[in-house]
């Protein structure tokens, strides 16, 4: 070859970020659906802009219905190698100060925009790599598609929709997470505890946490009346014993925690269970109250992370620990209501995890609910997949190339054979879902070549 991959990517770095600055400029937040527009007009904006960008460079397109859209580095070729990212992004936020959110800028090093690094810049790098592949004239032998989607951050209904209609490619790769490669991404399950609320004592209502996987960091109570005694004495026991902060307008009682999300819930600390615990120690509360709250902090320890209250502790050398956190909690005047979130292992199954956590609940007197378990999902490291991809990485950029297990999910998590694999380098917060979003451009380029000359290990 009279050029090398990281040469030709390096002469058309110009092209990439105009190409990057035309979907970074369109605002594809879920919008209002209707017919023919799934998700509403940004996303299907961005497909039909990412599709036309494919187009010219000479590659085979589809709209699948806008749902998803798919390119083709040669339609011929057997359907071997999966590129799976997402066009779609989410909500700008507040806070942007380098730029606007839909005002890409490259500034020094770095361009900044919603989307750079989540996952508009990454599927052009994937774009750039077939790309390389293609004008430097590498032969394949077997098919490389690129697939665009439109509802990752709110659902992967894409996919789903996809999936019905296609099958996967024999390996599936996704740019929309962290290399080297996650290869292990834990199961789920979701469970909700409910008992009726008949004997009122003083407490109100109470309720805590925004979202079932995340720790919560507020907690709110009303009382109907509250001793300025009882309250000093619990919450300087509770502040001692959960390391929270309380405070008190009135008859609201509002605990201050630390936020986390629930695949790494011992980094937070739950304001929704030191509320439980602050309650109990209230002379005021009534019986039935202590009673089932004593229940949920047995089932759900303060500062116990590991299901061990529910009876599903668990771990395996390959995938680690089961995590578990209680988010939700909702205490009116009819019902009480706790909502968990657990990560499982790959040793994880309905049998030993979710089955135990509805004995176990169910003995202390709540009714409990849920949706069922999503498996963990899992390659195996010694596939030959897996080493080519890692060879490549390493080959790149010289570092050692590792499999990583989360315990949060993909836009692989239900794709067989499924790997995420960047393309954010280890230990670079990008700022994804913040403000300022922000990516190196030479660490695009360096996807960009490792997608490439993965692309030719595995399909040449």
């Amino acid at each position: 070859m009279e050029k090398t991959i990281k040469e030709w990517l390096l002469e058309h770095e110009d092209e990439f970020l105009k190409d990057l600055f035309t979907l970074i400029r369109i605002d594809s937040v879920r919008g209002e659906a209707r017919e023919g527009v799934p998700f509403g007009d940004g996303p299907k904006e961005a497909l039909e802009a990412g599709l036309k960008i494919c187009e010219g460079y000479g590659f085979h397109t589809k709209n699948w219905e806008n749902y998803v859209g798919t390119v083709d580095y040669s339609p011929e070729l057997p359907h071997t190698l999966d590129i799976l990212g997402h066009l779609d992004v989410v909500p700008a936020g507040e806070g942007w100060e380098v730029t606007g959110p839909f005002e890409p800028l490259v500034k020094g090093e770095n361009v900044y925009g919603r989307g750079v690094s989540d996952d508009k810049g990454p599927i052009l790098c994937a774009l750039y790599a077939m790309r390389a592949v293609k004008e430097l004239g590498y032969s394949l032998k077997k098919g490389v598609r690129l697939i665009l989607g439109t509802n990752e951050e709110t659902g992967s209904a894409d996919l789903a929709y996809y999936y019905k209609k296609e099958k996967a490619g024999e390996m599936s790769f996704t740019p929309d997470a962290e290399f080297p490669i996650i290869n292990i991404e834990k199961g789920a399950i979701k469970g909700t505890l409910k008992k009726n609320r008949t004997a009122k004592g003083s407490l109100l209502s109470l309720k805590a946490g925004v979202a079932v996987n995340a720790v919560p960091q507020k907690a709110v109570m009303e009382f109907s009346t509250l001793s300025e005694e009882e309250f000093k004495h619990a919450k300087d026991a509770v502040e001692k014993e959960c390391g929270v902060r309380l405070e008190r307008s009135g008859n609201t009682v509002t605990v201050i925690g630390v936020s986390a999300h629930a695949s790494t819930p011992h980094l937070g600390k739950n304001a929704g269970l030191a509320a439980l615990s602050f309650a109990v120690k209230l002379p005021s509360l009534s019986a039935e109250d202590k009673e089932a709250f004593e229940a949920i902090l047995k089932l759900f320890p303060y500062g116990v992370t590991d299901g061990s209250g529910l009876g599903i502790k668990m771990n395996d050398e390959e995938s680690g620990d089961l995590t578990c956190t209680l988010d939700l909690f909702a205490v009116d005047d009819k019902e009480m209501s706790f909502t968990f979130d657990s990560r499982v292992p790959i040793c994880g199954n309905k049998e030993n995890c979710e089955d135990v956590a509805r004995k176990s609940s169910e003995a202390k007197g709540f009714v409990f609910e849920t949706n069922g378990m999503i498996p963990p999902h899992h390659v195996p490291k010694d596939s030959d997949f897996i080493k080519a991809l890692l060879s490549c990485y390493e080959k790149v950029t010289g570092e050692k190339g590792e499999c990583i297990a989360i315990g949060g999910g993909t836009y692989v998590h239900e794709v067989e054979n499924g790997v995420a694999f960047g393309a954010i380098l280890p230990d670079v917060d990008t700022h994804m879902h913040g403000a300022d979003e922000w990516i190196k451009v030479k660490d695009l380029l360096l996807a960009a070549e490792i997608y490439a000359e993965s692309i030719l290990a595995l399909c040449s």
